[in-house]
């Protein structure tokens, strides 16, 4: 078992292959006070580098090729991360983009169990980024659509200097569905919503100007995975669950109204929708599965219920203050406005509250990281 592993994917790099992983065993065997291998990770590649790749690895020590016979940089990666059993893996470019001297900032977190995913940014301050306009537009677009759509915390999801601690690496891998470019930002996503401490390391890093990344097509393919994430995210299965729940409560109150008025009618309909929305919720919101906390958890949610009452019971008070015989549509209008309100004070409670103390909340549900 080596304390490090790190990856290079690779797709027809012949020209630069060899010369990359003799820089880098160079660099490690001077610089990094650790056990390491590398391993070269060619995923379908049509010229001589499958060739190249065994060649170096008689050439060199702690040096092993792994080879796929389908394109994409995300399963390459997760191959090779699914066979090691090194305590951290990490990949790098092969063309070295990024300087080497931010290896051992990038490691050390995980391996002294600070941290449990690692990354190289170039967006952090103290970073020296050497790069045209265009690619830096792009990519603090990117970023920013990240922390707007996604609420992600981390500035730099595409650099390719990455690290995870191996012991993460069975929670994180199922459940990342793209194997193509998107692979890291899903990783990283997938890492904060599961509350994992992500540490930046800030790098110096130069531009490829060979680079044969489509720039088109993976904007495309990022952006459909970016909204991919966000529809699975905890909020809007959330909101998914809430506007259900709100259109449930409506009809049941306006079944109800006519026979045991409006009052209780509304605390009848909202205590069924509550315990199916707390149910629900547990589920497909928060992925929590089994009876562990069960009682506790529809007990909290009892309360909450108790703080939605009070808002839809206040609204109708205010309402009949203003006319003492509203129309019944008026009386369910005014109620869905407090019931919505209600949802958003459901959803903090729930999340930090009522499933904050067990240990799968704000992991994807079953089948939802899963292709």
């Amino acid at each position: 078992m080596f304390d490090v592993e790190i990856v290079i994917p690779v797709y027809n790099e012949e020209r630069t292959l060899a010369a990359t992983i003799r820089c880098l065993h160079e660099f490690l065997s001077s610089q990094l006070p650790f056990s390491w291998q590398i391993t070269i990770a060619d995923n379908a590649s049509t010229d001589r580098t499958p060739g190249i790749a065994r060649a170096l690895t008689r050439e060199l020590d702690h040096v092993s090729a792994l080879r796929l016979e389908q394109k994409g940089r995300g399963r390459a990666l997760r191959a090779a991360w699914s066979a090691s059993r090194a305590r951290v893996v990490a990949y790098m470019d092969v063309d070295l983009s990024t300087d080497l001297r931010g290896l051992l900032p990038l490691l050390a977190p995980l391996l002294t169990g600070h941290s449990q995913v690692a990354i190289g940014s170039r967006l952090a301050p103290g970073s020296r980024v050497v790069r045209g306009a265009k690619r830096e537009f792009i990519s603090r677009a990117y970023n920013l659509i990240l922390r707007t759509v996604l609420g992600a915390s981390f500035s730099d999801a595409q650099c390719g200097f990455k690290a995870v601690r191996g012991d993460v690496l069975g929670e994180l891998l199922p459940a990342v569905r793209d194997d193509g470019w998107f692979f890291d930002t899903e990783l990283l996503v997938l890492a904060q919503r599961r509350g994992m401490r992500i540490h930046e390391v800030a790098v110096d890093w130069v531009d490829d100007p060979d680079s044969r990344v489509d720039i088109v097509s993976t904007a495309v393919a990022d952006l459909r995975g970016v909204t991919r994430l966000a529809l699975a995210a905890p909020i809007t299965r959330f909101l998914g669950v809430g506007i259900a729940s709100t259109l449930a409560y409506a009809l049941m109150f306006l079944a109800l109204a006519g026979l045991i008025g409006s009052v209780l009618a509304s605390a009848t309909a909202l205590a069924l929708t509550a315990v199916t929305n707390t149910a629900v919720n547990r589920r497909l919101t928060f992925g929590i599965h089994g009876r562990d906390g069960l009682a506790r958890q529809h007990l909290a949610g009892f309360l909450v219920f108790l703080i939605a009452l009070g808002l839809t019971n206040g609204a109708l008070g205010v309402l009949h203050g203003l006319d003492p015989h509203p129309a019944r549509l008026l009386e369910a209008a005014a109620l869905v406005v407090a019931s919505l309100a209600a949802t958003v004070t459901r959803y903090f409670a729930l999340a930090t509250w009522v499933f904050r103390s067990s240990p799968a909340a704000y992991h994807e549900p079953a089948g939802a990281g899963s292709s």
